[in-house]
């Protein structure tokens, strides 16, 4: 029999994948990614998402190759800051490096029985001369030919795009593989951007980092609001030594947000099961830039009262939540919000009316996102609540998490200020912590706790 986490697992599974089956997904790849061992399983996971519908487009990045053929050819590139000068003598090879990086990608799909092409899709300009240097064959992105990769994926085809573009006349230009994802992406109304890299991105112990950001296991940061993003990049980038390649790689997710991609990932390609274990659930692999509306406090429904009975249960089995039925939910269901994300539910809480007080109860949350703060966001939005209604106080009656309440700016009171309609088991010998609201909105302290800043 399957754990039921495992089960858990595998309805995320195919709750994502119904959600994004015949959508256009771009996967830029640095080309450090194909010489690790994983990278075989890369490209069975990618064959895999084809396979099943998903419209899978990839833009490998071939800096380092270039570097490798230019050197063996004795071609000394010239940059202007960090773009690479590409002389007429150096087209050929950056041109041979960047095919054979892309031909890297043909060969571990092909193992997988799915077909891929290396096309032309990118028509290109050249740069010019900027601040009185000539580019010569360094170009940008002209024009994506949307409509021959529609051509290819509808055929169930992936399209491997190096970092070659030409021009109408057929002039080839090196084109920054970062420009042609972005480019992709907004061509192709592509709904995700994957930033698949070599390295493990942006960690709290290595870059500034606000410590309020929502952090994973291993210190990884899960996801970021654009102006999270914008804040980091904005911090570490004077102090970073030329082309910080985790700042880039935010840096190009960010974009990709903003230029109307609804979710960039970053994720470590060297990690075997990344992409799917990021595209596939929750919690992920990897850190998510997102502009839509990932996570959402709502009110629950008659449909979420099996799944927040689920919620609660082992806390009742410890003995710090009291039972309660589907029945007794149901019949103050107005009480009750849940917090979701991505449609699935992994916290709950209510906010019961007690006269001129309000009492903040059946509060649980998912252990596997207890890092992620969602208790206390959910206890945010009940205080919140309870102030627009103008009760004068909230309570908790709480028997294990006392020492919670009272770092969130609670205060232990007596059992007798209760509300007089409002029933105290003294058999459970519950503690009372209780916050008054016209010092939640002057406390700044327990304000700042309760907002995590």
């Amino acid at each position: 029999m399957l754990h039921e986490s495992a089960v858990d697992l595998i309805r995320e599974a195919f709750h994502y994948q119904s959600r994004f089956e015949g959508s256009t997904m771009v996967f830029k790849i640095d080309f450090p990614v194909t010489e690790v061992s994983s990278f075989p399983y890369l490209m069975k996971d990618l064959a895999l998402l084809a396979k099943i519908g998903f419209r899978v487009i990839i833009v490998p990045g071939a800096k380092e190759r270039i570097n490798a053929v230019l050197h063996k050819y004795d071609i000394v590139s010239r940059y202007a800051g960090n773009i690479r000068i590409t002389t007429m003598s150096a087209i050929p090879f950056v041109e041979m490096a960047a095919f054979d990086a892309a031909t890297r990608f043909m060969t571990g799909l092909s193992a997988d029985r799915v077909d891929a092409v290396i096309g032309n899709f990118v028509r290109a300009r050249g740069l010019g001369v900027i601040q009185g240097v000539d580019m010569e064959n360094t170009g940008m992105v002209d024009k994506i030919y949307a409509k021959s990769l529609e051509r290819v994926l509808t055929q169930g085809i992936i399209p491997i795009l190096p970092c070659i573009g030409w021009s109408p006349v057929g002039k080839p230009y090196n084109v920054p593989s970062d420009e042609i994802a972005l480019a992709v992406c907004t061509a192709l109304n592509a709904i995700k951007l994957f930033v698949v890299s070599a390295n493990a991105g942006v960690r709290p112990d290595a870059y500034q980092v606000s410590p309020h950001i929502t952090l994973g296991e291993n210190g990884r940061i899960l996801r970021l609001t654009p102006q999270e993003a914008e804040r980091i990049i904005e911090r570490n980038a004077p102090h970073s030594a030329g082309d910080d390649p985790a700042l880039r790689e935010l840096q190009l997710a960010l974009r990709a947000v903003k230029a109307g991609v609804d979710r960039a990932h970053v994720i470590d390609g060297r990690e075997e099961g990344a992409l799917l274990q990021e595209l596939f659930s929750n919690l992920g692999a990897g850190t998510m830039i997102y502009a839509d509306e990932h996570e959402a406090i709502r009110v629950l429904r008659h449909s979420d009262i099996p799944v927040i009975l689920r919620l609660m249960e082992p806390l009742v089995q410890k003995g710090n939540l009291i039972r309660r039925s589907a029945d007794q939910i149901q019949e103050k269901k107005a009480d009750y919000v849940v917090f979701e994300v991505d449609g699935s539910i992994h916290a709950c809480g209510a906010l019961h009316a007690w006269g001129d007080q309000a009492e903040i109860a059946a509060l649980a949350t998912d252990p596997a996102y207890a890092d992620m703060g969602l208790g206390r966001r959910i206890v945010k939005f009940l205080i919140d609540r309870a102030r627009r209604e103008a009760f004068s106080r909230v309570f908790v009656l709480t028997t294990r998490t006392h020492d919670w309440f009272e770092f969130l700016g609670f205060k232990e009171v007596s059992a007798e200020s209760l509300p007089e309609r409002k029933n105290y088991d003294r058999s459970r010998n519950s503690k009372v912590f209780a916050l008054g609201l016209s010092q939640y909105g002057s406390d700044d302290e327990a304000l700042q706790k309760l907002h995590g800043n």
